[in-house]
């Protein structure tokens, strides 16, 4: 059984009575799901997945008056509900506390955002690094009376501002023109196997990420990042370069076969961006692309900042 199902499930079963009994007179406040960390939020779990943070468990939100005044009181009340349900057994590591229980609503957006509330400009956004808005957003909302954990995660959903998105995308446009189209060969035509190692993984993990911003997706912890990748409307072909990328070892003639894979995937998003309208110039060369979206941008406190610049 998948974590989600299982979470849910257990919920059902024992969650929403308990809030509607033991928890009653607090119930117009609670808001309740399984979301965060752990590849259960994200519907990548497996078998693996079990042996640790995993089992019959959920989240309880509330507004942090009331988890002041009786969080303690509900924290009690969730962990006399049974560990075992349908033959799983919650386990907790010690890294893991905090993942599942009571928790306020602002405590468990600030974990991840370090904001009690959804972001109120655009330097706010532009710090919150990708993977953990990615957690932030992830998993489900099972029950929510009083709306406030939900309106933070729609807006939070709702993706960059525009200004936003432009500084992120022009931060990997020029990283991945650095890494793969100029360093990447000169670090080959050296042998300099090692350092051309490095150059493609940087350039892999920049177009990946640009790959999550085209798709309006927030690109999560680094072990998921292809995983979540799948069922993506736009560049899908240049995630299957990208997965060649990263299993084609950096000797003899691969570094010319790879040097073409990275001009190929560069051609991909650059035509995608300007099938997007976010740039014109037609350079194969990304670092055009990202400083035509610096000039494109309206707020000068990003606009002035340095290209590479981006909290990722």
């Amino acid at each position: 059984m998948k974590g989600m199902e299982l979470s849910r499930s257990y919920f059902e079963e024992y969650g929403r009575p308990m809030i509607e009994g033991q928890l009653f007179k607090y119930k117009e406040y609670i808001a309740a799901g399984l979301a965060g960390e752990g590849s259960e939020c994200l519907g990548f779990d497996d078998e693996l997945s079990q042996d640790h943070d995993f089992g019959p468990s959920f989240c309880i939100w509330v507004p942090e008056d009331v988890y002041r005044e009786a969080g303690a009181e509900m924290q009690k009340a969730y962990e006399s509900l049974p560990d075992t349900y349908r033959g799983y057994r919650r386990i907790i590591s010690p890294q893991g506390g905090g993942r599942v229980g009571v928790s306020s609503i602002e405590d468990f957006y600030r974990k991840f955002t370090g904001l009690g509330s959804a972001p109120r400009d655009n330097m706010e956004w532009f710090r919150i690094p990708e993977r953990f808005l990615s957690a932030a957003t992830n998993g489900q909302v099972f029950m929510d009376n009083q709306g406030r954990f939900s309106e933070i995660r729609a807006a939070l959903k709702a993706f960059y501002p525009d200004d936003v998105l432009k500084k992120k995308l022009a931060a990997r446009c020029a990283l991945m023109a650095q890494s793969g189209q100029y360093n990447y060969p000169r670090c080959m035509k050296r042998g300099d196997s090692q350092a051309a190692y490095l150059a493609c993984g940087e350039f892999v993990k920049n177009a990946m990420s640009a790959i999550y911003l085209l798709n309006e997706e927030y690109m999560p912890y680094y072990k998921w990042i292809f995983r979540g990748a799948e069922g993506f409307a736009h560049l899908r072909d240049a995630v299957g370069k990208l997965r060649t990328l990263t299993v084609t070892s950096d000797t003899g003639e691969n570094g010319a076969a790879k040097t073409q894979l990275i001009e190929s995937i560069s051609i991909d998003i650059g035509r995608e961006l300007n099938r997007r309208g976010l740039t014109r110039t037609t350079e194969a060369f990304l670092q055009a692309h990202g400083e035509e979206l610096m000039r494109s941008i309206c707020d000068t406190r990003l606009r002035n900042m340095h290209i590479m610049v981006d909290y990722d």
